[in-house]
């Protein structure tokens, strides 16, 4: 026993350790807790943490923008570019150049404000905000809400039942289309370095959705312009207005000034000489004189090129209905109630566009070599030549990659006019969101595609098929011929009032007429298509992007021939009028009125501090161009064409239009 006892505390040594050992456990315990913890870090956690980053970036980054003296970005785009040139306004106004001529910005399609006076219980709260331009909150938080509101009525094109929607008035109606994109404000602060002001500048809002004559029949635009033209020259000391649309609105400048003198009730009851009383020059730039084929490509199918590009990234994204949204069928049935929209499909048919086997920029390279020279009629185009296989740019659409490149003999069409539409469609849930594909059935979509090719005479019957109760609506406000006897009285009607083939000028001798426009970007000109066989899809039909040639010279991308233009507009479009139709006396200009063209080869900015350039051609960025600015500034305090150095040509819109058989 006393052994036992003693020998007692030797085996009670290890425990004299333990609290040591129990530490240990303690501290790998507490370890382990750690780990598990790191292990069972959370969805939530994470999205906090993110959320917090993000935030305190934004902050940060605010901070810095907020103390950065306002001269810091000019001054390091100085020193990675060398000293910028002075804006025009400033520049003239060191010439000694003052505001003299009133100006009047007609803005275009889209860049338009609009805001709204009445709704439906959805838009409760929004009454005098912004639907269209500005932040465009309402499409996040109230999408389908937003949709019904900017859709117009599927039998009038005039209001829905319950909906007003107007246009933004006063020079904040174009100046940005969005926080931060400009549309008319460069050219609007140029002016007022010459002591340009509201009193001599005035912005012509219209609700672009509407056909032209029905901003008239629901808003009285027209009337309105008139009278605002009239009382700026008067109270200017009778000096002529200087006109300046952009994009659309130089279509429907062209219908105010047919309405403009035409006899009440339809016209405006000014006369025959009110164009030639008020107006000094008309400076339209990126005008769709002769439509573009963008706008046949919106109608069929409810894309362009950049969507293409998207659906074929993210197949069945825009087509399924994910979030209930619909999205492609959506922009689909509201567009088609926008009458404006139809003014844009391309005009004068096989004879201006080209057929089968010919158009008229046929050996256009699409290479993106620069040319800078400034040509004339007979130098221009000749660099433009293809060593390519030549694309047949007037087939519009094309099933199928084989159909574009095929000899005209080769093409079996079928005739689709003729065809039976049935009444089941591919997918039943398509009418959640109504379009009139629905109404064609299975028969009717494959007799479309068995046609194969469309040119633009086809065209216009394509979409009469596929869209018939839109293009009713259209057939009362537009036409898309050429006329034989501009003296026939049919051609009296407002519906041909915006087709420059089938209207005279005005009979204004001294006003002048400018063709403004960009150049040297790859503008849509031609689609390859193909049948969408997506169980999914509510629109059957889709540009084939997979139809694509790597080949630098080749205008093929991703299922769209491209050509010459500013991204938006061809320069057939944009330049055919002003270089040949108009050009000299003429059966669509008896009176002479001079015609210039003014291109703008696109140069994109250096650096991100430049924005969007000062030498830009693109569609809507071109606005921003010092070059164009100076034109037309120079115009409005007094200059003419000849002022301006007459044409400035850098593509091959002389050699095209030759190649045009048209009646002058």
């Amino acid at each position: 026993m006393p052994l036992f006892q003693r020998k007692k505390p030797t085996t009670e040594k290890p425990s004299e350790e333990l609290p040591h050992d129990d530490d240990s456990q303690n501290k790998s315990s507490k370890n382990h807790k750690k780990s598990n913890d790191k292990v069972k870090w959370s969805c939530v956690d994470s999205c906090c943490w993110f959320i917090g980053c993000v935030c305190l970036t934004w902050w940060f980054l605010l901070f810095l923008y907020n103390a950065m003296p306002a001269s810091f970005p000019q001054y390091v785009t100085e020193a990675i570019t060398g000293p910028l040139p002075d804006p025009p306004g400033v520049k003239l106004k060191k010439e000694g150049l003052k505001a003299k001529h009133p100006v009047v910005f007609i803005p275009g399609i889209v860049t338009g404000g609009l805001e709204l006076w009445e709704g439906k219980q959805c838009a409760d709260g929004l009454f005098r905000k912004r639907l269209w331009g500005g932040t465009f909150g309402e499409v996040y938080k109230r999408p389908l809400c937003w949709v019904e509101h900017m859709s117009l009525d599927n039998e009038t094109g005039l209001d829905p039942a319950g909906i007003r929607i107007r246009a933004v008035s006063g020079l904040v109606a174009a100046d940005y289309f969005a926080p931060g994109y400009f549309v008319w404000a460069v050219l609007i602060a140029n002016l007022a370095h010459i002591g340009y002001e509201e009193k001599n500048m005035y912005m012509a809002a219209y609700d672009w959705r509407l056909s032209f004559q029905n901003t008239e029949v629901r808003d009285q635009t027209l009337s309105r312009m008139k009278s605002n033209i009239e009382l700026m020259v008067s109270t200017n000391g009778g000096k002529k207005a200087v006109i300046v649309p952009h994009s659309m609105g130089v279509l429907y400048f062209l219908h105010f000034m047919k309405w403009v003198e035409a006899p009440a009730p339809m016209g405006g009851g000014g006369g025959p000489d009110w164009c030639a009383k008020h107006i000094k020059a008309v400076m339209n730039i990126g005008g769709p004189f002769l439509g573009v084929p963008k706008a046949v490509a919106g109608l069929f199918s409810a894309e362009a090129k950049d969507v293409a590009v998207a659906r074929a990234i993210a197949p069945g994204f825009l087509d399924t209905d994910i979030f209930r949204l619909q999205t492609l069928q959506h922009v689909m049935r509201m567009t088609r109630t926008w009458d404006s929209t139809m003014s844009m499909i391309p005009k004068g048919g096989d004879t201006i566009w080209g057929g089968l086997d010919w158009s008229p920029e046929k050996g256009h390279t699409c290479s993106g070599k620069k040319q800078k020279s400034n040509k004339t009629r007979g130098e221009a185009g000749e660099n433009s030549v293809s060593k390519t296989k030549p694309v047949n740019y007037g087939r519009i659409i094309s099933f199928g990659k084989e159909v574009a490149e095929a000899p005209p003999s080769e093409i079996e069409n079928i005739d689709f006019r003729g065809a039976f539409k049935g009444q089941s469609i591919p997918n039943n849930t398509c009418r959640d969101v109504w379009t009139e594909y629905h109404d064609m059935g299975i028969g009717g979509i494959k007799a479309i595609a068995e046609y194969k090719v469309y040119t633009a005479d086809a065209v216009i019957d394509l979409l009469h098929y596929v869209a018939p109760k839109m293009m009713a609506r259209g057939a009362a406000h537009f036409s898309y011929g050429i006329a034989d006897d501009l003296d026939d009285s049919k051609y009296e009607h407002h519906r041909h009032w915006s087709n420059p083939l089938e209207t005279k000028l005005p009979n204004a001798p001294e006003m002048e007429i400018y063709s403004l426009y960009g150049v040297g970007i790859p503008t849509e000109r031609s689609y390859i298509y193909k049948l969408n066989q997506s169980p999914d899809s509510c629109i059957p039909f889709q540009i084939f992007t997979s139809a694509h040639e790597e080949d630098e010279e080749s205008c093929l991308k991703a299922g769209v021939y491209n050509v010459d233009g500013d991204e938006t507009v061809p320069v057939l479009s944009a330049g055919f009028m002003c270089a040949k139709a108009w050009r000299g006396k003429t059966r669509f200009n008896p009176s002479g009125i001079k015609t210039y063209i003014r291109e703008y080869n696109h140069s994109p900015p250096a650096n991100l501090l430049e924005g969007r350039g000062t030498q830009s051609g693109a569609h809507v960025d071109i606005m921003g161009n010092f070059a164009l600015i100076e034109d037309i500034m120079r115009v409005a305090t007094g200059g003419n064409g000849s002022d301006l150095g007459h044409d400035q040509v850098h593509s091959g819109i002389f050699e095209w239009s030759e190649r045009i058989d048209l009646k002058l």
